[in-house]
């Protein structure tokens, strides 16, 4: 085992850099802007120019490294080749060939963001000391990433653990940003959590703290619901039992050791932990309440964790 490696998480603003030794201590991180210009096609040459800039810096050689692990917001094959990335322009990109070449032979393995970061927390965050884990990211939409037996359970076609898009409520009327309808997304993201609000704000409720905003937040629900307001009680309900029933059905297919929650919907701590963990307990196949929860630990460095991870496994 050689003593370096680095994390690329690449997103469709910044790329995440992370280097690290093996053994998992980070060493150093930064970012740099993502070029999604003519296509992205600059991407992996400004990403292998950063990586050589720090080498240098740090005077590192290629042998001293084990590899490159990258993230990247899109579906990849076995095979190293990225689908589609809309967010980045990339269409049948062959990630691990390109950007090795560009550094001189390093080996480098890409995986999808959400999975990299489920990798991250099995190895040094909120899973560390699990091989079997399903991770799901409450952001803007609802991520996901199954871990089994300590390797990432991708599928055929890249697409393994994506949680966010399990269909809820095949009624549902408005469409998800996938472009079907009654995605869990569309109820348990930091978005879903406003439209679950707005919807009971509608209702006939209680006075409620919420009544007095000009625009509900997801974090302005948690919050009441922190301070006992009844209204958010409600909402959070709502949430908590579609994303614990969500759960459930995964559960019963992988039979995990642990969920870990993270993302920026997960701030909001052990009350929405343990909100989802009850509505997940009467929901789930019976050996598989015995599942763990935790929250998240490694915030936005999750990703680039993942990515030294599918170096050394």
């Amino acid at each position: 085992m050689r003593k370096y490696g680095f994390g690329v998480d690449v997103g469709g603003t910044t790329c995440k850099i992370g280097l690290f030794e093996t053994t998992g201590e980070l060493l150093d991180k930064w970012e740099i802007p993502t070029d999604t210009s003519d296509s992205g096609s600059h991407i992996l040459d400004d990403v292998a120019a950063a990586l050589k800039k720090k080498m240098a810096e740090k005077s590192i050689s290629a042998e001293d490294i084990q590899g490159i692990g990258i993230g990247v917001p899109g579906s990849v094959r076995g095979s190293g080749f990225v689908n589609v990335c809309v967010n980045l322009g990339w269409k049948n990109v062959p990630v691990e060939e390109e950007l090795s070449a560009k550094m001189d032979g390093i080996t480098v393995k890409v995986g999808n963001d959400a999975n990299v970061a489920a990798l991250g927390e099995m190895w040094q965050g909120g899973a560390k000391g699990y091989k079997d884990v399903v991770m799901v990211t409450l952001g803007t939409g609802v991520g996901g990433g199954i871990i089994i037996g300590g390797k990432i359970l991708a599928g055929a076609h890249g697409a393994g653990g994506e949680i966010g898009h399990i269909t809820m409520n095949p009624h549902e009327t408005d469409v998800c940003g996938c472009g079907r309808k009654g995605c869990l997304e569309q109820y348990s993201s930091a978005t879903g959590v406003v439209r679950l609000a707005k919807q009971v704000l509608a209702e006939k409720h209680e006075a409620s703290v919420l009544d007095d905003r000009t625009e509900v937040t997801a974090k302005d629900v948690f919050d009441a619901y922190k301070d006992g307001d009844s209204t958010a009680a409600k909402i959070v309900g709502k949430f908590a039992a579609l994303l614990g029933r969500g759960l459930s059905v995964v559960t019963c297919v992988v039979d995990p050791e642990i969920i870990v929650i993270g993302g920026g919907v997960s701030k909001a701590g052990q009350p929405l932990l343990d909100a989802v963990q009850k509505a997940y307990e009467k929901e789930a196949f019976s050996v598989c309440k015995e599942a763990k929860f935790a929250l998240a630990t490694l915030g936005n460095d999750a990703g680039i964790y993942g990515c030294v991870q599918l170096v050394l496994e």
